[in-house]
C-alpha cells in the first residue's frame, strides 16, 4: 500500500512513524511534511488548501489510503473531495468536521444528544456578550466559534479581563473570522484528560487516555499553547471510569452523528474535565491531538494501517486493537516567544546524541537546509520517552531533550508531575519568557 499523510507537524511525523512500521506500507508520502518526516517519507510542497493539487498527487502516486492530520483541511472538505474521487480516507467529511470547526455547532449537538458539557450561550453581538458574561455567576470561558489554531479559548479571571477577552475576539478579531461568533460557557473545574477514539461511522474503539499540558510555564502558569507535553496513560482513568466516558460521550457522539446523517470516520478527540459529577466535554477535535498522538501511538501494538483501513471501510468492529502496558511521556521544545510571536531560524543541534531505542524525537516546526535542521515553528520538537513506569518514561524523555539545543529553546521541566513524578534535573527555573528554558552551558 502507498499511504499519503496530510500535514507537517509533530502529529503527522508520529502518524508517518507509526504507519511506516506496518508491513502493509510499501511507501509513505506526506504533504507538506517537515525535516523529520522527510527522513521516513517522500514529501511534496503542496498547499493544504489546494485540494485539486492534492488529488492529482494522490492519483499520480497510486495512493491507497489518505490520512488527514490537521483540522483545517477536514473543515474545508478535503476528505469529501478525495472520497468522491475513489480514495480510502481516514478523516471525517466537512459536515462531521464541524464538531471542531464550530464551537456552537458542537455545543448544540451535545445538547441534542444529552452529552454532558458546561452550560453555555452563543453570541454574535459584542455588547450582548459582554452584558451576559459580566452578569454570569462564577467564572466563564470565552471561546471563538471557529478554528483558531488551538488558541481561541480564553480564561479571564476578572470582569475587566472578561470584557477585554470578548473585545479581543469579536472586535479586534485576534483570531480572524473565527471570532465572528463566540461561545460563553461556565468554567468547569477538575482534572483535564484527553480521550481519542477510532471511528468508522457506526463503530468506535477508544484509545488510551492521555493528559496534555497546555500552559507555557511550569506549574500550569502563563498563556495557553497548542500543548507543551503529554503523558499516557493517566492514573485517574481506570476501566470503570473509561466505561463512563464511553457511555456518556464517545458512543452518543458517534451514534448521534450517524443518526443525523453525517457519519464520523476518523479520529474523534474528546477533551474532558473529570470532576465529582463525572466526565464533562470541554471540546471536540476531529483529528488526533498534538502532542497526545506522540504518547498514544507509541503504545499501540496493533497495526495502524489495518486499523485505519478498517475505519475507512466501515469494518472497525472486526479489529481487535491491542495496547502496550508501558508509559509514554512527551516534552515539547519550543521557540523563544511562543505562544506569541516567536523566533525562527535557529539551528537545532544534538539530535544525533539521542538514544533512539527508548526515546523518539518527533519534528513539529523544522526544515532542513545547508546548515542542518532549522527551527521554523513555535513548537519545534517533541521528545517522547517510553518506559516501564512514569518515572522511567519521564527520565528518558528529559534525558533526550537535554541533549538538544537551539537558540532561545524553552521547555517545561515538569511534564508528568500530574502523575506524581517529581522533576529532578539541572534545568534552570526562571521567570517570564525564559521560564523552563534550558540552562546555558
Amino acid at each position: 500500500m502507498k499511504i499519503l499523510v496530510i500535514g507537517g507537524g509533530g502529529r503527522e511525523h508520529t502518524l508517518c512513524w507509526a504507519l511506516k512500521k506496518s508491513p502493509h506500507a510499501e511507501a509513505i508520502f506526506c504533504i507538506p511534511g517537515n525535516a523529520g518526516i522527510s527522513q521516513i517519507a517522500t514529501c511534496a510542497e503542496i498547499r493544504l488548501n489546494d485540494h485539486a493539487a492534492i488529488g492529482r498527487f494522490a492519483r499520480d502516486h497510486d495512493i491507497t489510503l489518505v490520512v488527514i492530520g490537521p483540522e483545517a483541511p477536514l473543515v474545508s472538505g478535503l476528505a469529501d473531495m478525495l472520497r468522491a474521487e475513489g480514495f480510502k480516507v481516514f478523516g471525517p467529511g466537512q459536515k462531521a468536521a464541524m464538531l471542531e470547526g464550530s464551537k456552537s455547532f458542537a455545543k448544540e449537538f451535545m445538547r441534542r444528544h444529552n452529552i454532558p458539557t458546561a452550560p453555555f450561550q452563543v453570541f454574535t453581538d459584542h455588547n450582548k456578550a459582554v452584558e451576559f458574561a459580566l452578569a454570569a455567576e462564577g467564572s466563564v470561558v470565552i471561546k471563538a466559534d471557529g478554528l483558531a489554531a488551538g488558541k481561541g479559548v480564553l480564561l479571564p479571571n476578572t470582569p475587566s479581563e472578561t470584557a477585554a477577552a470578548i473585545k479581543k475576539i469579536m472586535v479586534e478579531r485576534a483570531f480572524g473570522e473565527a471570532g465572528t461568533k463566540i461561545v460563553i460557557e461556565q468554567c468547569l473545574t477538575g482534572q483535564e484528560i484527553s480521550v481519542m477514539a477510532f471511528a468508522d461511522g457506526r463503530h468506535f474503539a477508544p484509545m488510551i487516555a492521555a493528559r496534555d499540558h497546555k500552559r507555557i510555564y511550569d506549574g500550569d502558569r502563563g498563556p495557553n499553547t497548542g500543548g507543551m507535553g503529554a503523558y499516557a496513560p493517566t492514573r485517574i482513568i481506570d476501566e470503570e471510569i473509561m466505561q463512563q466516558i464511553v457511555d456518556a460521550v464517545i458512543e452518543p457522539t458517534v451514534m448521534g452523528m450517524h443518526k443525523e446523517g453525517i457519519p464520523f470516520v476518523g479520529c474523534l478527540y474528546a477533551g474532558l474535565m473529570m470532576n465529582e459529577d463525572g466526565p464533562r466535554v470541554l471540546e471536540f477535535n476531529v483529528r488526533f491531538g498534538d502532542p497526545e498522538t506522540q504518547v498514544v501511538l507509541p503504545l499501540l501494538k496493533s497495526d495502524l494501517v489495518e486499523v485505519m483501513m478498517a475505519c475507512a471501510d466501515g469494518e472497525l468492529e472486526l479489529e481487535k486493537i491491542e495496547w502496550s502496558d508501558e508509559i509514554a511521556v512527551c516534552v515539547i521544545a519550543a521557540s523563544r516567544g511562543y505562544p506569541g510571536k516567536y523566533d525562527k531560524g535557529a539551528v537545532v543541534k544534538g539530535l544525533d546524541s539521542i538514544d533512539n531505542k527508548w526515546t523518539t524525537v518527533f519534528h513539529a516546526g523544522t526544515v532542513r537546509d545547508a546548515e542542518g535542521i532549522i527551527a521554523t515553528g513555535g513548537r519545534v520538537l517533541g521528545v517522547t520517552g517510553v518506559g516501564i513506569s512514569y518515572e522511567d518514561a519521564v527520565a528518558k524523555a528529559y534525558g533526550g531533550i537535554e541533549q538538544i539545543r537551539f537558540k532561545g529553546m524553552q521547555f517545561r521541566s515538569d511534564i508528568g508531575y500530574k502523575a506524581g513524578v517529581a522533576r529532578k534535573s539541572g534545568v534552570k527555573r526562571g521567570q517570564g519568557a525564559r521560564f523552563g528554558e534550558r540552562r546555558k552551558r
